[in-house]
């Protein structure tokens, strides 16, 4: 057993204006299987998450509701808690970056950073949106990027290549909330000065606390020079005020980070904990961030240059993951696959997505497919094909042939030692993040159990009364292999873990996996895990799509003319689109589904079937033989109830949702142009 480590883990803190996607349940998943081996291990292992409450969007939002951005925050906080305990991420706690702790942190580290003249100060020219009257944070303005042209990007980076910059360098700039051209206006901001640390960071980011992967990304904007970070927004903003700046709070991503040391010292008050041992400079504890690879440079070079200045310990690893892409896609509103954690939560177990997961997971940074048809394929296979069937072939023996205690020898040791041999192989890879690689080593030495158990067939055995004690033997180290298998699934299925721990009698930590059970008595046999079944992933995909659809009919019916447009496009790409004129000759609800009305259209030469969220606005008997519009080009997409051959086009307003018609003489199939 390696000496004892003392360790705070956190994972990016989720922002405090939408509910958790499966993306953001790669991320904690990945942490929490750390932090659960860590604990096995017999480590001090700390892990706090919670949510980032401040920015305009959490301002604009609590009022749109019509409600204080405090009680907007307090609704996401309990939304997000609830996932995070019905996916079984165990936070030793969770918190948020709208407290007094946070405040008192913030305040501490900007006080120093000033008293070490790392922050400046400078009057520089700000967007200002003429409608709204409020200036615009960069996530609030849109435009095109001017190092690489892409457009559609945010105001302070760009997704396409990487680049920071100011966001009055956009090109074709709009206001994301009003729509209007922004002008530019002077106001007072406070700067981190970034470009002091670089000689530091260089050395830093090259130390071992970053996948190589990651530093190499990262010297490239070391390399092309550090520009100074504006760490200050303008009233009005939800956020904290800055020290003897009237009108000036901190930006949030200032903030955010230091949400970290606020959530575990609130932590450390609640268990007696020493939160200096942790954070203090010549700490000799650990410190692990565990990321996604868009939020990199305010983790691996703001964040620690901030520390670094003032006083604190830097992170000893910080963990970059990719992102989630779904059957090999990005994740789509449109095709159902932007799947919400709790809709998938109404549909499946946690644990058949913590394990697809973990068997994808390694050190790289490269993206996570969750391809569905191999999500059910690999669960069903490994963990109910595999683990769950030793045990369920080998107690029921035990049960009946002697009162359900296992033998007091082991029938191969050969086999015994090499399944608990591989203790520390597994142990290697779960250490290094390396989960595919655990999971393939757990699942070789599944194989190996399963045809040791089909090769001598106890249940032909126990036909014959002189070999009843060897089928005991042989299914007691059954049932050892399963406790061993158990043990290292342990971190990934923490709760099938908890039911088998019931039914071995037996508590499982990782140093147990060395000593068989010998002599020892067992409960009765219970299925551990259900089969995947195929009607519940559709069951998910649909009730996904259904909110995508909905959530589209509220923006229609929000939409105003004094909203933005949509990104501009090319002539060329409105040309894909092929829009037809097609008549309803039939249409009716769908049994199961709350928004959905199946459509038969006919386009003169054909008829197509369309499943249309237009619901709540028409009765069924009321469209058919009405002329509308459709989308007739757009790929078919396999439903639940059957498959969707287009869109209908809809419009909205605060009055409903408006099905969209040609005028009257137009004809069935007719090309709109």
């Amino acid at each position: 057993m390696p000496k004892t480590r003392q360790i705070l883990v956190t994972s990016a803190l989720p922002y405090a204006n939408a509910a958790l996607h499966l993306g953001h349940i790669l991320e904690y998943t990945q942490t929490d299987i750390w932090v659960r081996f860590q604990k096995m291990r017999g480590h001090e292992c700390y892990y706090v998450c919670g949510d980032d409450a401040h920015g305009t969007a959490i301002m604009l939002k609590a009022d749109e509701q019509g409600i204080t951005a405090e009680e907007h925050i307090a609704n996401m906080r309990a939304i997000h808690e609830a996932d995070f305990a019905d996916f079984l991420i165990g936070v030793d706690h969770y918190g948020s970056t709208h407290s007094e702790e946070n405040r008192v942190f913030s305040e501490l580290i900007y006080q120093r950073l000033v008293a070490n003249q790392h922050i400046a100060q400078r009057t520089i020219v700000q967007s200002f949106d003429p409608q709204k009257k409020i200036f615009l944070a960069d996530r609030y303005i849109r435009g095109t990027c001017p190092k690489c042209k892409t457009a559609d990007q945010y105001g302070d980076n760009c997704e396409a290549c990487g680049a920071t910059y100011q966001a009055t360098d956009l090109i074709d700039a709009v206001s994301a909330i009003s729509g209007a051209t922004p002008i530019e206006k002077e106001s007072l901001h406070y700067f981190f000065k970034l470009p002091e640390f670089s000689q530091f960071l260089q050395h830093w980011t090259r130390d071992g606390h970053l996948q190589e992967e990651v530093a190499n990304k990262l010297a490239e904007w070391l390399d092309s020079g550090l520009q100074e970070w504006d760490i200050s927004r303008d009233d009005p903003y939800f956020g904290f005020q800055i020290p003897g700046a009237p009108g000036k709070y901190f930006y949030v991503w200032l903030d955010a980070p230091i949400g970290y040391m606020a959530i575990f010292k609130s932590l450390c008050d609640q268990r007696g904990l020493d939160f200096e041992r942790f954070w203090a400079s010549d700490s000799s504890t650990e410190l692990h961030h565990f990321i996604g690879k868009d939020i990199v440079n305010f983790h691996a070079l703001f964040w620690p240059a901030m520390l670094h200045s003032a006083g604190f310990r830097t992170p000893t690893q910080i963990s970059v993951h990719g992102f989630v892409t779904v059957n090999g896609k990005k994740m789509s509103k449109s095709r159902g696959t932007f799947i919400n954690a709790r809709c998938y939560l109404d549909h499946l177990d946690p644990e058949y997505l913590r394990y697809y997961y973990a068997s994808k997971l390694s050190r790289s940074v490269d993206d996570i497919d969750l391809n569905l048809e191999d999500f059910v394929q690999k669960v069903n296979s490994d963990l109910v094909g595999k683990v769950v069937n030793i045990a369920s072939r080998c107690a029921k023996f035990i049960a009946q042939g002697n009162a359900s205690v296992l033998s007091k020898n082991i029938e191969n040791t050969e086999l015994w030692a090499q399944a608990s041999g591989a203790q520390q192989r597994i142990a290697e890879h779960y250490e290094n993040r390396d989960f595919s690689k655990a999971v393939r080593e757990i699942m070789a030495q599944a194989d190996s159990a399963n045809e040791y158990i089909a090769s001598r067939e106890p249940w032909k055995l126990n036909k014959d009364q002189a070999q009843r004690q060897q089928v005991q033997d042989i299914c007691s180290l059954g049932i050892n292999l399963f406790r061993v298998l158990v043990i290292y699934l342990k971190p990934i299925l923490p709760q099938m873990a908890a039911a088998s721990e019931y039914f071995l009698n037996d508590q499982l930590d990782w140093a147990s996996a060395a000593t068989p059970l010998l002599g020892h008595r067992i409960e009765s046999f219970k299925p551990l895990l259900k089969r995947v079944e195929n009607e519940h992933v559709e069951a998910m995909l649909e009730a996904s799509a259904e909110q995508a659809a909905a959530l589209q009919n509220a923006t229609l019916a929000k939409a105003s003319s004094s909203e933005p447009l949509a990104p501009q496009i090319e002539f060329d790409d409105f040309m894909k689109v092929d829009l037809r004129v097609a008549k309803i000759i039939r249409a009716e609800a769908v049994e199961g589904a709350d928004k959905l009305l199946q459509l038969t259209l006919d386009l003169g030469d054909s008829t197509r079937q369309v499943f249309s969220g237009i619901k709540s606005a028409y009765k069924p008997q009321d469209l058919e033989g009405r002329l509308t519009l459709m989308v007739a080009n757009l790929a078919p997409r396999k439903m639940r109830f059957g498959v969707s051959e287009g869109m209908v086009l809809a419009a909205g307003s605060s009055e409903g949702i408006y099905l969209l018609e040609p005028d009257s003489g137009a004809q069935p199939g007719q090309r709109v142009t």
